[in-house]
């Protein structure tokens, strides 16, 4: 069971690591902020048939749209789309959750709703974009009794194909590179000492930051910090 939250359109990168850091988290999810559903599609293909997401939305009109979309694609059964603000109210499911994602601006305001919610060892995932949430996020999960409090940053880099020619260097008595090469797959010398061959080449300029993911394991719930109650301490 997961339950999610999302403000905006995650991009993909980002939900690889969201699937890979979660994927033994396969039954039941929340989601705080359902948003444009990007994610909880991706959540609910990769926890179907045997699980559910319950996802939570405090604007209403998205929650509505959110739940008219999941039944219009056949996916009503493996979700639970609510209209609530989970930061004043919580999650309505308590010690019952195998994994919990945040997607807020605040997302330590969250975090112990969702620690209630959780049951022992569950898994967190909070999405945001500015390294300032992040830390805050770590501090209130580390003072929750979370473990294995990890954060991931995620940098799309699409490297080109390229056709790369290099002249050969003398190595005096030792036979020339064009022939060591010769016969070698995806190598092909030339008669003027130099070699052709195809190389991955990274781009000139370093892609757009997307956010950072951070993860927490919730081990052995009666051992962790009694302050679950205290929702507001940044």
């Amino acid at each position: 069971m997961s339950f999610a939250a999302e403000r905006e359109t995650i991009a993909a990168g980002d939900v690889v690591i969201l699937h890979l850091g979660l994927q033994n988290m396969l039954k039941l999810k929340l989601e705080k902020g359902t948003g444009s559903g990007s994610l909880s599609h991706a959540i609910i293909r990769s926890i179907a048939p045997s699980g559910h997401l319950y996802t939570y939305e405090f604007h209403e009109q998205r929650a509505n749209l959110a739940r008219q979309e999941f039944q219009e694609h056949g996916f009503s059964e493996y979700v639970t789309v609510t209209h609530r603000d989970v930061i004043e109210n919580g999650f309505d499911i308590p010690n019952l959750a195998d994994a919990v994602f945040l997607d807020l601006p605040n997302p330590q305001e969250a975090a112990c709703h969702a620690k209630d919610a959780l049951q022992e060892n569950g898994r967190i995932c909070s999405f945001s974009p500015c390294i300032e949430q992040v830390q805050k996020m770590c501090c209130k999960l580390a003072d929750l009794g979370f473990v294995d409090i990890t954060t991931m940053e995620c940098l799309l880099r699409a490297f080109d194909v390229r056709t790369m020619k290099m002249s050969t260097p003398n190595m005096g008595d030792v036979a020339p590179l064009s022939h060591v090469v010769a016969g070698t797959p995806g190598i092909l010398p030339n008669v003027d000492g130099t070699v052709v061959y195809k190389s991955a080449v990274a781009p000139a300029q370093q892609p757009g930051h997307t956010g950072y993911l951070t993860f927490a394991t919730l081990h052995c719930k009666q051992n962790t910090a009694p302050d679950s109650t205290n929702c507001e301490a940044n």
